[in-house]
């Protein structure tokens, strides 16, 4: 990011109504325009965070982020660039009967319309772009996805101040702060299950996450890094299961292992390999690469790979 561009991030929300596809579009109060629900990050904010919460803010709709479908660029009245990075969200019933949206003085009204009158409807061309982009992946037989987020542990104690077993290192205060921050983003995507190496410095990295679920994290010395520098680390059954049960997880695993566990997810769903897995798979601490798969045939391949890193 720069310091002089302005960041904001949204979503392409949509729904099926008797089988038939339907985008969200706001009509905004002040602009009196029609545009897609949007809105500029928040100091020490990830951009996928600040999706889902504009989204909500502006809609009542709580959603779980799904591929991302661009980014759009344009200049404010100051002269300052506005990057808005878009994903697309399914708006389910159970989410939309939920919404307490009311008018306000920022959306005088939500409107459910297809994509054809969305393209006539919405009232900039950088939303059109956006639309298209999303109505691409459509196209191609892709709409609902399901992400299996690999993610490295935070900051731990080195290996060198540390006289204990490798496996009992603790997060240090920095990787304390980064297992906190990333429990928003990590939502954000509909993650589900939690599943971690042994290793305390995993462990810790996800409890905050497994508290925010209500849910136990799962604790496998398959994906340790024990495991994997002694040749007992069983990857592909990990990666095999999660691939197959179609549900949202997470992998928090260690730095040398993230390569073979982004390399046994391209085996599982058919997608050649190639220099991106590298790129997705080298991550800082506490860094997550989101992996979108299609939820009706996850053997199609990688729909898309985006990679975060939380801010400190």
């Amino acid at each position: 990011m720069t310091d002089t561009a302005v960041y904001a991030a949204g979503a392409v929300i949509w729904r099926l109504v008797e089988g038939k596809l339907h985008i969200l579009v706001i009509h905004r109060t002040a602009y009196a325009d029609v545009t897609l629900p949007k809105g500029k990050v928040d100091p020490g904010e990830m951009l996928a965070g600040t999706a889902v919460r504009e989204v909500f803010e502006e809609t009542g709709i709580r959603v779980a982020l799904g591929i991302p479908v661009g980014v759009s660029r344009y200049r404010l009245p100051n002269k300052r660039q506005k990057i808005v990075h878009y994903w697309s969200a399914e708006a389910t019933d159970d989410a939309i009967r939920a919404s307490r949206f009311v008018p306000n003085k920022e959306v005088a009204a939500l409107e459910w319309v297809t994509p054809k009158r969305a393209r006539t409807y919405l009232s900039y061309p950088v939303d059109l772009e956006i639309l298209d982009a999303f109505l691409k992946f459509v196209d191609d037989g892709v709409l609902r996805t399901f992400p299996l987020i690999v993610l490295r542990h935070g900051k731990a104690v080195s290996r060198d101040s540390w006289s204990g077993p490798d496996a009992l290192r603790p997060l240090t205060a920095r990787g304390t702060r980064q297992a906190h921050a990333i429990v928003g983003p990590l939502l954000a995507f509909g993650a589900r299950r939690v599943i971690s190496s042994d290793a305390v410095r995993c462990v810790t990295t996800v409890t905050s996450l497994a508290a925010a679920l209500g849910k136990p994290v799962r604790r496998t010395e398959l994906i340790s890094q024990d495991a994997w520098e002694q040749g007992r680390a069983d990857i592909r059954a990990v990666v095999g299961k999660r691939v197959r049960s179609g549900k949202p997880a997470v992998l928090c695993s260690h730095g040398p292992v993230l390569p073979e566990i982004m390399s046994e997810i391209a085996l599982a769903t058919g997608t050649l390999r190639g220099s991106y897995l590298g790129s997705a798979s080298t991550l800082d601490f506490a860094a997550f690469s989101v992996v979108h798969l299609s939820a009706t045939n996850p053997g199609s391949g990688i729909v898309a790979i985006e990679t975060h890193t939380p801010k400190e």
